[in-house]
């Protein structure tokens, strides 16, 4: 016989099915059966009304019914796919806070410099042994004459610098050498790249950049930062085609989606990745929705901003969503602008040295005020305190004068937000897109060289931002790393770094509150929330299935979670086999771009540049 306690709880649970069952069936009752009915796992719902479910129905790219396996009976037909977990978890796709879709494809052609566990450069002597393998195993040298790598990381090198222009001459005199620091804001060339692109003694920095320097004298050691790099880009780079600029475009969404992305952003859409995207849009060859950002900093942006992608509509998947400003550099790289200066100032700086911004005030208002003029959203690139200082005073005078609340201004990255601007982001309207995944990519250096524990300790401070109730995102920023959202959660949650640290054990929030930084609060970013980022009736079946539920599993194993699927709008766009699937770029999309990229024929279209190229975009229907 039962007790009391047994008999209250056997009614509770009675009530909660009945009252998901009626969830589920309240509309009316269906004139078709459901295309796919999801069951057999845990569901992560990211719904705060109806945080759990046994069953997902879906129809037309669309959920209809959320709740128990009962309430699914209604939906199911005789053509109805019936998919079972088998104890695998569902949650909402994953929405892309801040990243580089496109250049994630950049990345996939050039030689892979990264440091471990994403590969194998941890010294100079690596470096160079790394760009030589890749000479002789890719066709871009001889067919475009430049060596291209990517992902140095300067912290994690055993010479603790740099590469330095004579180191990259052992690899070749004669082709142009250009190395992407991880960051993308630092570049080291050989002679021969300085030589083409006219650099000498007297070359000046430019504004916004730095030009660095042989200790003693005015002689260019290689190593170029911020907008001194478009002085030797501008020169080297080689002139591609659309084709080439669809299979970079084309890499780039491959990777994203096995990262388990229903929407990726182009955060620095120049005019080649915009023609890129526009043409896979228009061959209907976009998988998930892309949101792109032009800079708004370049020249044609008028005319760039006068297409029909712009706005809130997407083109078969592609939308450029507003503009982007960038007001400083990379901490990791010492070139973001802080109000404090460096715990250790880079080679060749004084003491006092605290970065540089990159336009004056006067600039960053006349950007920020041109964006609300036009009704543009605008997202900042600050990770410096000080380039946030210069954000909220442009937002601030500019809102002065022009009230659209809705254009919802997005702080990029904000890595040394100081708890006193929080309050002002929250009058402002200012979104956050945070990256905590820093903590464990450079947390030992930024405790150690780049701002000192205490610094260190609030970087990216996502639990201010959660006491204050402001929503925020989190990204990695692909290319700067890989497009990896089990590593974005980790770092969010459990804030480690690599040497094993946790670095800022108070700003760690609970695996929901990560969870919603990377689907429903980063669909509130683009102003999606009504049709992206939970799993309620009426949303875009935009899913991901993961091999295990990063609400449950120990937190220290959240990183190793894989994506088996990833579904966009009912339909799978990508599916994980087994033993198959590489998690590096060098191994599948490397491959697979070389490939296409060696068989090209260069008689397209050309571009004078990968920089900047006006482009209209009036002929996209």
């Amino acid at each position: 016989m039962m007790n009391i306690a047994t008999s209250r709880i056997l009614l509770i649970l009675g009530f909660c099915i009945s009252s998901m069952t009626s969830f589920a069936t309240s509309f009316a009752p269906p004139s078709h059966s459901a295309d796919t009915i999801y069951y057999g796992g845990p569901i992560v719902t990211v719904n705060d009304r109806q945080p759990i479910a046994q069953a997902v129905a879906v129809k037309n790219g669309r959920i209809v019914a959320v709740g128990s396996e009962n309430s699914m009976r209604v939906w199911t037909g005789k053509n109805t796919v019936q998919v079972h977990l088998e104890g695998k978890t569902l949650m909402p796709g994953f929405i892309d806070g801040h990243g580089h879709m496109v250049n994630v494809g950049v990345q996939a052609i050039a030689a892979n410099l990264l440091p471990p566990p994403d590969g194998t450069v941890d010294s100079i002597a690596a470096l160079q042994q790394t760009l030589r393998d890749w000479m002789l195993s890719s066709p871009l040298p001889s067919q475009y004459g430049l060596i291209i790598g990517f992902g140095y990381d300067d912290s994690q090198l055993k010479e603790k610098r740099h590469p330095t222009k004579e180191e990259l001459d052992a690899v070749s005199k004669d082709i142009p050498i250009m190395c992407f620091h991880q960051s993308g804001h630092i570049r080291s060339y050989n002679s021969k790249a300085l030589e083409i692109a006219g650099i000498t003694n007297e070359t000046k920095d430019p504004i916004g950049g730095a030009i660095q320097r042989v200790k003693g004298t005015t002689e260019p050691n290689g190593v170029f930062e911020e907008s001194a790099m478009l002085m030797v880009d501008t020169k080297i780079l080689p002139k591609v085609g659309i084709p080439e600029m669809v299979n970079l475009a084309k890499a780039g969404q491959e990777l994203y989606k096995k990262y388990g992305h229903t929407t990726a952003q182009e955060g620095l859409a120049i005019s080649p990745f915009l023609i890129g995207l526009t043409e896979l849009a228009k061959n209907k060859q976009l998988d998930i929705d892309v949101v792109a950002y032009p800079p708004i900093m370049f020249p044609g942006i008028e005319k760039t901003m006068s297409s029909p992608l712009v706005g809130r509509k997407y083109h078969d998947h592609l939308r450029i969503g507003g503009v982007k400003l960038v007001l400083d550099g990379s901490p990791q790289g010492k070139t973001a602008w802080l109000s404090q200066p460096y715990y250790q100032a880079p080679g060749g700086q004084p003491k006092e040295y605290a970065g540089y911004s990159s336009m004056s005030d006067e600039d960053a208002l006349r950007y920020v005020s041109q964006a609300y003029a036009n009704h543009w959203q605008i997202i900042t690139h600050t990770n410096g305190d000080k380039a946030i200082d210069q954000l909220i005073r442009s937002i601030s005078l500019t809102q002065k004068k022009y009230s659209q609340t809705h254009l919802t201004p997005v702080m990029i990255h904000g890595q040394t937000l100081r708890y006193n601007q929080i309050p002002e982001i929250k009058r402002l309207g200012i979104f956050p897109s945070v990256f905590p995944m820093h903590t464990y990519y450079w947390g030992d250096w930024h405790r150690d060289s780049v701002l000192g524990p205490e610094r260190a300790a609030n970087i990216s401070p996502t639990k201010w931002l959660q006491n204050a109730k402001i929503p925020f995102s989190s990204h990695h920023d692909a290319p700067v790393a890989f497009p990896d959202m089990m590593r974005v959660l980790s770092a969010t949650i459990n804030r480690v770094t690599r040497s094993g640290e946790i670095l800022g054990p108070d700003q760690r929030v609970e695996p929901i509150i990560a969870v919603k930084a990377i689907t429903l609060w980063g669909a509130a970013q683009y102003g999606e929330e009504k049709i992206k980022g939970s799993i309620e009736v009426g949303k875009l079946a935009d899913l991901v299935v993961l091999s295990d539920n990063p609400l449950t599993i120990e937190r220290s194993k959240i990183a190793d979670i894989k994506v088996l699927k990833t579904i966009k709008e009912g339909k799978i766009v990508f599916e994980r086999k087994e033993n198959k699937v590489s998690q590096h770029l060098s191994c599948i999309e490397s491959e697979l771009c070389l490939k296409k990229l060696a068989n090209m024929s260069l008689n397209t279209q050309t571009f004078n540049n990968l920089m900047a190229y006006p482009h209209d975009h009036s002929t996209f229907k």
